[in-house]
């Protein structure tokens, strides 16, 4: 079991972004989108209660930067790398014959992808390696070259300075409302530099790291799928959040990451598709209305970790829990 800290922290209200949202503010000369900041160091809060934010990813620059590629990866001095991978958010690689890995890789440069299917170079300023718990989850400053050559940062906190990313393999489909938003899509090709404060890089803090596995063996990826659509409140599993920024929600598994320590509500179970099923009682501010709902008896029973939930989520909307 992970510990677990205690948090007073104030949540901001952000852009609902990574989905194709369009802004009706004037382009500014940096991403545009700001996300609540992490409620503590490690994202965990007192008890296990974990504050929610609705986005996925806050990386936005016109269109999406949707994903990021290992091929055409260059050294600081300019130089093709070659056999550029992730080892868990470690990269590795070859300058000609010789490897290169961890820290080596300030200074890269990498080639993005929009939404639109254009590109646009990236760089990483710097690096910093995790420690204690978190020694795998390794920190990136990265930037973006805009179209007048200066560089800006990818992410960024709540005042619009530059934050951290956490490397992940594959990518997300940021889409709403259809079948496939919010998916997770294993492109061995590419990578996603998961900002500081959304829902891919607050999972991995939760303990729910996709390269991982639990005390049993068993991997966490899909854990880590189902923490991003829990965290989003991403009931329908269309990549529509259902939820404001600053909501409790207690999570808990049967993998030993999370306990259940409040005796809350049952919100919802959930799964890498979205949520299984789901009461009343969640942090919607509307009742939820699914295309294609399932339907699971007694929601909220643990032996449903045996048939394919992954996480259990509970809120103190209803009970005397806050």
């Amino acid at each position: 079991m992970r510990t677990l800290q205690r948090v007073v922290a104030a949540c901001l209200a952000v852009v609902a972004v990574g989905c194709g949202t369009e802004s009706s503010e004037p382009e500014a000369p940096s991403l545009r989108t700001q996300v609540a900041e992490l409620a503590s160091p490690n994202g965990r809060n007192l008890n296990g209660r974990n504050l929610n934010g609705r986005n996925l990813n806050n990386t936005e620059l016109g269109g999406m930067l949707v994903s990021v590629a290992y091929a055409g990866a260059q050294s600081v001095s300019g130089k093709a790398l070659s056999n550029v991978r992730l080892q868990g958010s470690v990269f590795v690689g070859l300058d000609g014959a010789n490897p290169v890995t961890g820290t080596s890789f300030t200074g890269a440069r990498f080639v993005g992808t929009l939404g639109d299917g254009s590109t646009l170079p990236l760089r990483v300023d710097s690096i910093t390696p995790g420690t204690g718990v978190d020694s795998d989850l390794w920190s990136y400053r990265v930037s973006y070259q805009g179209s007048d050559g200066g560089w800006r940062p990818v992410c960024q906190d709540s005042s619009g300075a530059a934050a951290s990313a956490i490397a992940v393999a594959g990518r997300w489909d940021y889409r709403q409302g259809v079948e496939g938003g919010g998916a997770k899509i294993n492109d061995a090709a590419a990578f996603t530099f998961a900002c500081e404060g959304a829902a891919i890089a607050k999972c991995m803090h939760f303990g729910y790291k996709p390269w991982a596995t639990a005390a049993n063996g068993e991997s966490l990826a899909g854990h880590h799928q189902a923490c991003t659509r829990m965290v989003r409140a991403d009931f329908c599993g269309d990549g529509v959040s259902h939820t404001t920024d600053g909501q409790w929600v207690n999570l808990f598994d049967a993998a030993g990451v999370q306990g259940d320590t409040e005796s809350w509500t049952t919100e919802a179970e959930w799964n890498e598709g979205g949520a299984r099923c789901f009461t009343s009682e969640t942090r919607a501010q509307a009742p939820v209305t699914c295309a294609n709902p399932t339907t699971l008896a007694n929601c909220g029973d643990t032996t449903h970790f045996q048939s394919g939930t992954r996480l259990i989520s509970e809120t103190p909307y209803g009970t005397s829990g806050l």
